[in-house]
Formats: structure tokens, sequence, C-alpha cells
């Protein structure tokens, strides 16, 4: 652990993306105190109005603050990548827990489950559990959750396999243990790492998709003041008023670039076969 912190202090990826990642942090939680205005709230004497002393980002189609819709904007993106994964995490962890450890007929059948999930394309997945379940932002997110637990489910599965053939582990069922006390006690903890490492990656692609789902009509929908969404009604101005892509685009940007910086530098800290530099 001393040298995991070490290691994620000292990196030159880590701090600068869990910079980030924080003041987009602190803009979601405390976005009610931070944004000037309601995000919600028309004002149709200032439509499409640039950037300027009284709207720092400009206005939209409707005269809403874009800065105000893009703090509470922060809430919702971290909203979406943090449900997604936990959920996604909650439903593949067991999955390859259960795989990897007891193997044979039992690996057999929920890979499969898990192979038939990976044959669709991601996003397409994601669309098609959008439509099976109705638009809306909570559906969204179930959506990307259900395309990402795959990639939990198998990298738990292979983390399992590999500490399953470790002496330690044969001496516990030596000693009597019993089978959810070894996964509880000494499978789970050593294959936390890669999962951390995966799941912090994971909320970036999650935001993406959970975006992209915004941003062809079937996540959030109006007036939520969703970045994808954002993006989609801002396209139809972006001759005139271009302020209305950029802005929620470089949000977007700036997110999943903190994420994946701060993904990297974890993985540094947290990989043992990572030697001390």
């Amino acid at each position: 652990m001393s040298r995991g912190w070490r290691e994620l202090r000292r990196g030159r990826l880590a701090l600068p993306g869990a910079a980030v990642v924080c003041a987009f942090a602190v803009a979601a939680l405390l976005a009610p105190w931070l944004a000037p205005a309601d995000p919600t709230r028309s004002d149709l004497a200032n439509v499409l109005a640039r950037p300027g002393a009284a709207h720092l980002l400009g206005t939209d189609e409707l005269g809403r603050d874009m800065l105000s819709r893009i703090i509470h904007g922060a809430r919702l993106s971290m909203l979406e990548g943090l449900f997604a994964v936990g959920l996604a995490l909650a439903l593949g962890l067991p999955l390859g827990l259960a795989a990897g450890y007891a193997g044979g007929t039992v690996d057999a059948v929920l890979m499969r489950v898990v192979d038939v999930l990976l044959a669709f394309p991601g996003v397409l997945l994601a669309v098609a559990v959008v439509s099976i379940l109705g638009p809306g932002l909570w559906n969204a997110m179930v959506a990307v959750a259900i395309y990402s637990v795959p990639v939990f489910a198998r990298l738990a599965r292979g983390s399992t396999l590999a500490v399953k053939q470790e002496v330690y582990i044969e001496g516990c069922r030596a000693l009597g243990m019993s089978n959810l006390r070894i996964v509880g006690r000494h499978v789970l903890p050593n294959i936390a790492a890669p999962l951390l490492v995966m799941a912090a990656l994971r909320v970036a692609v999650a935001i993406l998709t959970a975006s992209s789902l915004s941003f062809l009509g079937l996540g959030a929908q109006p007036p939520t003041p969703e970045w994808g969404a954002m993006l989609s009604n801002g396209r139809n101005y972006v001759l005139i008023a271009p302020h209305l892509v950029i802005f929620p685009g470089l949000a977007i940007l700036l997110l999943v670039l903190g994420l994946n910086l701060l993904q990297e530098g974890l993985r540094e800290a947290l990989d043992p076969r990572i030697t001390d530099r």
C-alpha cells in the first residue's frame, strides 16, 4: 500500500488526472451553489447570446445559461459513469469469481453467457437495451452497465484463475477453510487492484457511451442539462452559435482525459509487475 501511494504521488499521469477529476467532482457536488443561474430557466430575450460578462459561456437556443447547464451536467455525467460501472461491477464480479473458482461446467456455462454479450458491438448492445426499456437517463445507465458486464466478468475470471493456483490457496483448503471464506478473504483482495484500474477506465467509457445515447435521443430527455443532449441540440446552431457544441464537447473531453490519466497512474501504482523506478 505504501509503495502504491508513493508511485501514485510520483507518477506524471495520476496527479494531473486526479486534479481534473476532482475539479469535476467538486463542480458536481456543489452545482446548486456554483451555477450562476437555474439550468432549465429560459430567457427568450437572450437566445443564442455569445459568451460575455452576463453569461460567461453564452446561452443556448432557449436562452438558458450554458455555464450553469455544464456545471449541472457534470453531476449527471459523473452519476452516469459511477452508477453504470458500479452496477456492471456488481453483476460481472460474481460471475467472474464463480466461473474462475468453480471451473468446469459452471465456468463453461457462465462464460458462454458472457460471450453472447460480447458478440454484440458495445454501443449497439446499449442502443438495443434502451430500445427495449425505453429512452431515459436511468435506462441509459442500465444499458451502459449491461454493456460493461462482460469486461468485468472476464477480468475477474482471469485474475481468479491466476490466484487460485497459488500455494497459499491450497494451504487454506488443507486447513479446511470453506470455499466462500477462501474467496472472500484471499481471492477477492488479491484481484481487487486490476478491477479498480479497469473500473477507473470504464467510468470514462461509460460517460462517453451514455453521452452518445443522449446525443441520439435515447438517454437524458429535455430539459435535463446533460452534455450529450446539449451537443445534440447545439449541432443545429453550430454555424451561428458554435459555443453550444464547443463547451459541452470540451467538458466531455477533459473529464474523459482526466479519468484516463488517473487510470494509467493507478495501473502504474498498483501493478506489482512494474518495479520501482
